[in-house]
């Protein structure tokens, strides 16, 4: 199934984001993860993209058939394109056609230092450009509501992601945040814009500070000041955090459900805990 023809019903939906182990070991143990996962009956999962990259040994393709075959849920693979060249990419598309995986969440993909960045694709959207007349893959992007790191500003970022979109992303996926106010504008000036497609936000529960500091530095995400409080006061108070972060997260997610948001991407870092109590908190209102 196609994820964009499950926006057609209006349906609001819930998915999930899990990331691939790193060893074979791993791979057999993360069933655990996947079978608690999939009981909530998510309407798909998305895949980050391995660490190496190999379209023959690529964990994220293994995850995925994992969860397509066995579980029956639907996948998203994540696909960066900034260290690969076309042949490269085309072996990991053929990959995926021959697995029937026919989701893609096409990335640039962060820099690196320690690798060079390839002249073929330098934006999501020569990903999607490329790919689209060769394949008939759903493409789905991602958008950041409070402006890429990269980029110049507000009206430079809703441009680029209409490039985007008119290259043929039909699902927008959101960074995470944690001020609503900041997604709504956010999706007002896509609207503004014409850009039409589902935008759905990335919510990322608070359960470990150093951890969501690191991941406010990378993205830019805004630190609200009642956000801001619940690490100060219980970063070193395992349990306390685990239950305001949480208490945090079902907050803003019932406020974007109730305004008519399409969905919730939650980032559950493979702790599916995580997301049983999320489910919990909103099995009356998705």
């Amino acid at each position: 199934m196609k994820i964009s023809d499950i926006y057609k019903d209006n349906k609001k939906t819930l998915s999930f984001e899990i990331f691939p182990p790193k060893k074979d070991s791993e791979l057999k143990n993360i069933d655990e993860t996947l079978a608690i996962l999939c009981e909530l009956n998510p309407d798909y999962i998305s895949v980050t993209f391995g660490a190496d990259g190999s379209s023959n040994n690529n964990y994220t393709i293994e995850l995925a058939k994992k969860i397509k075959y066995e579980y029956h849920i639907e996948p998203v693979v994540h696909l960066t394109c900034i260290q690969y060249n076309k042949t490269e990419i085309d072996a990991f598309a053929n990959v995926l056609i021959n697995e029937g995986i026919q989701n893609i969440l096409a990335l640039r993909g962060d820099k690196n230092e320690d690798i060079s960045a390839k002249e073929d694709f330098k934006h999501a959207s020569d990903l999607i450009t490329y790919l689209k007349p060769q394949h008939k893959f759903c493409f789905l992007g991602a958008c950041y509501p409070e402006c890429h790191p990269e980029s110049e500003n507000r009206v430079s970022e809703i441009k680029y992601i209409k490039e985007k979109v008119n290259a043929g992303a039909q699902v927008l996926l959101s960074q995470l945040f944690f001020d609503n106010e900041q997604f709504f504008r956010f999706v007002e000036d896509c609207r503004i814009a014409e850009i039409n497609v589902p935008i759905i936000p990335g919510i990322m529960p608070v359960i470990n500070a150093a951890q969501i500091k690191r991941m406010i530095t990378t993205c830019g995400a805004t630190f609200p000041t009642r956000f801001q409080k619940i690490i100060n006061k219980y970063e070193n108070n395992k349990e306390a955090l685990f239950d305001a972060g949480m208490s945090y997260a079902l907050s803003q997610i019932i406020d974007l459900l109730v305004s008519d948001i399409a969905g919730i991407h939650l980032y559950t870092m493979n702790n599916p805990i995580i997301a049983r109590k999320i489910c919990e908190g909103i099995k009356n209102i998705i």
